[in-house]
């Protein structure tokens, strides 16, 4: 369907968690954590899925906008007193139980954590890679040449046959998927091992041969749009209905780190279930795709992980957004019970409302949040917009958040001294900070940070400074930046590896003020559309799950003014490579169509990528407003010796400068006003069969 710049439009029927269950009679879940597999080295063990289910059982029994009963909620894990271990048996167990339990009507949250892998299926014409995926049980065995199996694998056909069996007696399914199947990563800084895991084991840990793998996958078919497969299908034909949350695609890897960021009491959790948390405790009333597309954008502008979590829904009607919570007066000022996981942060200025219906305007006062854990904040009186809270409040009052400060500060976690490439970097350390100016903030290897320094000695550049996500992992070193030493001085090392940020930082940030600019409320319908060279019909691109793209599939944007006045419409594309590719500005008149084929793509450069349609209010016969100002060059990736609100926003934000190897479909280009919408779609763009 066209997506209408307003947001809770976008993405047609889907509900929340809040909208379901409420009509459920019984709500159950059923949290599975494993975490020491016994049969594996310890180097394998996890942290996070103990505390995942914790953290899930704590949000579902306390803060759910629907009622999960304590003994309702069955939690397997080990490391935690009082919990039976994850083992096949176990959870098998829960599951039969559960189905034995369940009614028409009830409610079912699933919740797995833990190791995830892919093995050749025992059926190869069931899977378009031909294989299987697994989560992995902490009683995990190795693979059976005889058998044709992982010894207590749970299987994907498994795990589905067990959700059609809820299904079959009426119950409503969610199912969260904390792990992840990738065989592939680069550890790169020994500095955060302890903090830094990753959800996926690969196959040959197990005993598979990798040869066998790769004869698996060579033989299978299958088109790269069609989408990464899920974990398992939906076969049902059952009443229940079946919503699915996974932590990545088939092909990715998802981390687990200590969080929330920057507390000191914080702990390993899974970056996919803090992060799903956090939005259902922020959004109770989000849609499904509501919810899908914010993890999305805080993978995005947190730089939490570089997975692609994928929602899969079959059914559902939308909700309404809620971002306020009831307080109740204490001696240390107004608490409401909401938190960390609720997207608070200790300085936050909320709206005291007396009526949760009330607008903005009609706030009785503000209160700043003194004291902000994972479930709860308080807050204390302050003056701001002339108005000082009353001394005397009506009962019930209302917290609200209100719009976030958008903060353009990129963190930089420098690499631990020891090592002659960290050594010269620390040695112009003065340089750098001065060269990256103050948007680009350097801190130490052990402090949080959204970007990571690090030399990788076994890697294929151990003269080199990398620059990695905040995880420190580098999935594929081929497109990680990094930055040689040995043959610069300390002037010339600083210099280009300031340039290399400041682009980095340039891209990040641009995602970063589209995320916070969000859809806004413009009548303006638009609709992204593909054509392959095969096909040369156009086909809606969907938001979500990601779609992926082919060397020569073309992007065309179909878009239509319904406002009563002129807007103007740019199109912005963030690569990959770090370049920022212009590729339309113009304005459409009340009434007014837009049709245009904008690129297509080119293999030169893949991965994940981000378009962004900026739309906004203009005046009439003023000039329309152009961004290609914002376009700079791909980032070379090995780098050796060689006027409107949005205007001061971007100005902000550090831009300037030219364009990514995506190819124009058209040569004519075009040449924003006042609170502009910015609709951002993520795309995955890969090499063909």
């Amino acid at each position: 369907m066209p997506q209408k710049i307003v947001l809770s439009a976008l993405l047609g029927s889907a509900i929340g968690l809040a909208a379901l269950p409420a009509l459920a009679r019984e709500n159950y879940a059923l949290l599975i954590g494993a975490n020491q597999y016994q049969n594996l080295d310890e180097r394998w063990w996890l942290k996070g899925p103990a505390n995942d289910v914790q953290l899930v059982a704590t949000y579902l029994t306390t803060e759910a906008p629907v009622p999960f009963p304590t003994d309702h909620v069955t939690v397997l894990t080990d490391g935690v007193e009082g919990y039976d271990h994850a083992t096949l048996a176990a959870i098998r167990g829960a599951f039969a139980d559960l189905t034995a339990k369940v009614q028409p009507g009830d409610f079912v949250y699933l919740h797995f954590s833990g190791h995830g892998t892919q093995a050749p299926a025992l059926d190869p014409s069931t899977e378009v890679d031909g294989l299987d995926e697994l989560f992995l049980p902490v009683d995990i065995g190795q693979w059976s040449n005889q058998a044709g199996a992982v010894e207590n694998a749970l299987v994907d056909d498994e795990i589905g046959a067990m959700i059609d069996g809820l299904r079959a007696k009426g119950a409503d399914v969610w199912a969260v998927f904390d792990s992840c199947h990738s065989g592939t990563v680069t550890r790169g800084l020994e500095e955060v091992d302890e903090e830094v895991r990753t959800r996926q084991l690969s196959p040959s840990v197990l005993g598979i041969d990798p040869e066998a793998m790769e004869d698996v996958v060579s033989r299978s078919i299958g088109d790269p749009r069609d989408g990464v497969e899920a974990p398992f299908d939906d076969t049902s034909d059952e009443p229940g209905s079946f919503v699915a949350f996974f932590a990545a695609q088939t092909n990715e890897v998802t981390p687990e780190k200590n969080l929330p960021k920057g507390k000191p009491d914080r702990k390993p959790q899974g970056v996919f279930t803090f992060t799903l948390m956090e939005v259902l405790a922020e959004y109770p009333g989000a849609t499904y795709s509501q919810i899908g597309q914010e993890v999305l954008r805080q993978y995005s502008v947190r730089n939490l992980a570089k997975s692609t979590p994928l929602l899969v829904a079959f059914s559902g009607t939308a909700g309404e957004r809620v971002a306020q919570w009831q307080a109740e007066v204490t001696d240390a000022g107004l608490t409401i019970p909401a938190g960390t996981l609720h997207g608070l942060s200790q300085g936050a200025v909320l709206a005291v409302m007396a009526s949760a219906a009330d607008s903005d305007d009609a706030a009785l006062g503000y209160v700043e949040l003194a004291s902000v854990d994972t479930f709860t904040a308080t807050g204390v009186a302050v003056v701001r917009d002339g108005k000082t809270l009353p001394a005397e409040l009506p009962k019930g009052v209302t917290l609200r958040k209100l719009d976030d400060a958008l903060d353009f500060t990129i963190t930089i976690a420098l690499p631990a001294a020891g090592t002659a490439p960290s050594d010269a970097l620390l040695a112009a350390l003065d340089v750098l900070t001065e060269d990256a100016g103050p948007r680009l903030v350097f801190v130490a290897a052990t402090e949080e940070a959204d970007l990571r320094l690090a030399v990788l000695p076994d890697g294929p550049r151990p003269d080199a400074i990398w620059v990695l996500p905040s995880t420190g992992l580098a999935e594929d070193l081929a497109s990680t930046p990094s930055v040689s030493t040995a043959d610069k001085d300390g002037a010339t090392l600083a210099s280009t590896l300031a340039d290399t940020l400041t682009t980095m930082a340039r891209a990040q940030n641009l995602m970063k003020l589209g995320a916070a600019v969000g859809a806004g409320d413009l009548d303006v319908t638009v609709e992204l559309q593909t054509r392959t060279p095969e096909d040369r019909t156009l086909r809606p691109l969907p938001f979500t799950p990601v779609p992926t793209l082919l060397p020569d599939d073309e992007v065309h944007v179909l878009a239509r003014n319904n406002t009563d006045g002129p807007v103007d419409v740019n199109v912005l594309y963030i690569g990959a490579d770090w370049s920022i590719s212009h590729w339309f500005s113009g304005r459409l008149q009340p009434g007014d169509e837009l049709k245009k084929g904008l690129f297509k793509i080119s293999d030169a450069v893949l991965g994940s990528e981000r378009m962004l349609v900026v739309v906004s209010p203009a005046k009439p016969q003023s000039p329309v407003e152009d961004l290609s100002y914002l376009a700079q060059d791909a980032l070379d990736t090995t780098r050796s010796v060689g006027g409107s609100g949005l205007d001061e926003a971007l100005g902000e934000a550090g831009f300037g400068e030219t364009t990514r190897g995506a190819i124009a479909l058209s040569d004519d280009g075009g040449d924003v006003g006042p609170a502009p919408a910015i609709l951002q779609l993520e795309l995955r763009t890969v090499a063909g069969n």
